[in-house]
């Protein structure tokens, strides 16, 4: 839903006054602030930690909690516009606050105890504390069930035994949402501190997908935690899974910011590359792949909004996150090719977005469940047969 183009529609009528002025903030900070340094960041494979602050005070992290933890209170659609407009300039930094607020504040607000929810929120609000989350293993990522991190009952708390990959943020991260199994092979949540003994988060080198933001491994080497940091109100895979929508949405909503900004580089390059005398946006097969683009970010846009209107009214399914991830993830990554070739050589170069875009998206279609993995939760939805088990 951007405001100054690309809203054939007019879904911004949609949008309430609050929405608009969050959708436009957050795209004036993105643009002048972020964007002049991301590549730089994306190169030498650096977080930009001095945005943080900022993005803190705007109000940004955990944004769609209430104010009474030292949130905004903003709606469901608000949040998804701030997710729009960071990833219109890097996925890695909307990563960066979907994990922080949908996966780190979301399982203390939903799943905390009262002291935990007051102790934590308001400092990740303002990004004076920073968290990550802990369910991937090495060998169990759409199959979460089958994570073999441990929890041992022990006087006063857990001992946590295991390891978490692709963890976003885990280097910088003051706490870790962690989730294992204890002894009766029920999955629970542990807030673990990063100054915890036995525990270790180290960086996960030689990426080329999401330079710009911190991936890690978490290691639990007989990590003690004690009873005040369990997440009380939640047992089962429903616990991490609930958070999963929560960041599935904001997903969706980001990749169309992805989208929207390959498109109007393609567009404004075919309009300036001559050739054979004349534009190349004069060409047929030019502009058939710059309506196709147009029309699946207008298509991406309506999605997102109805199933941001659904959250925000309670009627929300998780297999309508799932076709919002699915559809908008699978549109965007296709846009990002198509721009790429209409660029010919100079899509490769860094005086473009476009292959930062594309390899970054190639992490965003797989993380916070797979093209398949929703496919098969769709199929489930409309046949009421499980593929998957």
């Amino acid at each position: 839903m951007n405001l100054d183009c690309l809203d054939f529609l007019g879904i911004s009528s949609l949008l309430t006054d609050e929405e608009i002025m969050v959708q436009k903030t957050t795209k004036n900070f993105a643009q002048n602030e972020i964007a002049p340094i991301i590549e730089d960041c994306f190169e030498k494979s650096e977080f930009p930690a001095g945005i943080i602050e900022k993005i803190g005070s705007l109000g940004l992290l955990g944004a769609n909690l209430p104010v009474e933890y030292g949130c905004s209170g903003m709606s469901h659609i608000a949040y998804g516009l701030i997710c729009q407009e960071l990833e219109r300039v890097d996925s890695g930094i909307r990563s960066f606050v979907s994990v922080q607020g949908s996966l780190v504040m979301y399982p203390i607000y939903a799943y905390g105890s009262e002291e935990q929810k007051k102790f934590w929120l308001p400092k990740m609000a303002l990004g004076e504390k920073i968290g990550c989350f802990g369910l991937t293993e090495p060998n169990f990522g759409s199959n979460p069930s089958g994570m073999i991190t441990r929890a041992i009952k022990s006087d006063g708390g857990y001992v946590l035994n295991g390891s978490k990959m692709w963890i976003t943020n885990g280097s910088v991260a003051d706490v870790a949402v962690v989730w294992a199994k204890d002894e009766e092979d029920k999955i629970r949540g542990f807030l673990v501190e990063k100054d915890f003994k036995g525990f270790s988060s180290p960086i996960m080198k030689g990426k080329w997908s999401l330079r710009a933001s911190i991936t890690s491994e978490l290691v639990l080497d007989n990590v003690f935690v004690p009873e005040t940091h369990i997440l009380p109100n939640v047992v089962g895979l429903k616990g991490p899974l609930g958070c999963l929508n929560q960041a599935r949405y904001g997903i969706g909503w980001g990749v169309i910011g992805a989208a929207m900004d390959v498109y109007e580089i393609a567009l404004k390059y075919s309009k300036d590359r001559i050739q054979f005398d004349k534009p190349i946006a004069s060409f047929q097969m030019i502009q058939e792949q710059l309506v196709w683009m147009f029309s699946e970010i207008t298509k991406g846009q309506l999605l997102a909004y109805k199933v941001g209107k659904n959250k925000d009214d309670g009627t929300l399914k998780h297999s309508h996150v799932s076709m919002l991830k699915r559809n908008n993830v699978w549109a965007a990554r296709e846009c990002i090719k198509i721009s790429r070739g209409i660029l010919g050589a100079n899509g490769i170069t860094s005086d473009y977005s476009i292959m930062r875009h594309m390899m970054n998206m190639e992490s965003v279609y797989t993380y916070e469940g797979t093209h398949e993995m929703h496919t098969l939760i769709l199929g489930n939805e409309i046949t009421d047969i499980p593929a998957f088990k």
